[in-house]
């Protein structure tokens, strides 16, 4: 009788986690649905759901129209990829020092480094604004990912990383003849590519999506991203059309959605085995 009420109790608990997590997943889809109706629909829809409403594309080619979609599309690629190489090599490097080497102050150093973790980004917007006026980089996509070219949470990831991988493959390495940056390049970054890819699809998103340090930095189309881009859109002064809204929304986040569609095994799995040791 006791086993059996053990078995209930467990069940119920299971069949409400498992109606939690459909209830969050419906709220966190509906957004996005909304969008996909509305974009693929006549303006007269936006607030209408029938089944036999009409279909339509017409609200992408406006938006693709009203805007500089194509400009915006290269120079966010620009920017991410940019940021992504200039992180992959400083955080590797630093992670590196820090796992393999005792220096003097090494702590205090990797004590600061965790400090940038506790700052916001956004409270740095004016001493990176005369940085970037100082040196002369402003409305350009150096501007927008310059700041963010040394990131602290790579830095601890991979050192994390780095830390739990053998001191005899350092040797094993040295033995046969290779020097410091073959033994990274040959021994460590192989073995740590799940974090890196996890690392990669978190900056990724993080800077594709940025908007109000782009938004500070540029002043023409000529350097804006895909964020920054959108704001035409948000005009009132002949109103908001939401189809049109939608529309641009998913041609700047659909790039995302598919990745994440086609690599979401991947992306789990990377950070499964990026776990913090």
């Amino acid at each position: 009788m006791k086993q059996t009420n053990i078995y209930d109790s467990r069940g119920l608990a299971r069949a409400l986690d498992t109606t939690a997590a459909w209830t969050l997943a419906i709220m966190w889809a509906l957004p996005l649905l909304y969008a996909i109706w509305t974009a693929f629909h006549p303006s007269a829809y936006s607030t209408r759901f029938t089944l036999n409403a009409p279909l339509t594309l017409e609200n992408f080619v406006t938006a693709w129209h009203a805007a500089p979609f194509a400009l915006y599309f290269v120079n966010t690629v620009l920017l991410v990829t940019m940021v992504l190489a200039a992180q992959l090599v400083l955080c590797t490097l630093a992670a590196y020092a820090f796992a393999k080497y005792d220096f003097r102050g090494k702590n205090i150093m990797f004590a600061l480094v965790l400090m940038q973790l506790m700052i916001m980004p956004d409270v740095l917007v004016v001493e990176n604004y005369r940085t970037m006026a100082s040196i002369g980089v402003l409305d350009s996509t150096l501007a927008i990912g310059l700041p963010y070219m040394a990131s602290a949470f790579g830095i601890f990831l991979l050192r994390q990383t780095f830390k739990s991988i053998p001191k005899e493959l350092d040797e094993a390495a040295a033995v046969e003849g290779a020097s410091t940056l073959q033994i990274l390049w040959k021994v460590y970054v192989p073995l740590g590519k799940p974090v890196y890819l996890a690392y990669a699809l978190v900056s990724i998103s993080y800077h594709w999506n940025n908007f109000l340090w782009p938004l500070i930095v540029t002043n023409t189309t000529n350097s804006r991203p895909l964020t920054v881009g959108l704001q035409v859109f948000s005009s009132t002064e002949q109103g908001v059309d939401w189809a049109i809204i939608t529309a641009a929304t998913l041609m700047t986040s659909g790039p995302l959605l598919v990745a994440f569609l086609l690599f979401q095994r991947q992306f789990v799995q990377s950070f499964m085995r990026a776990g913090i040791k």
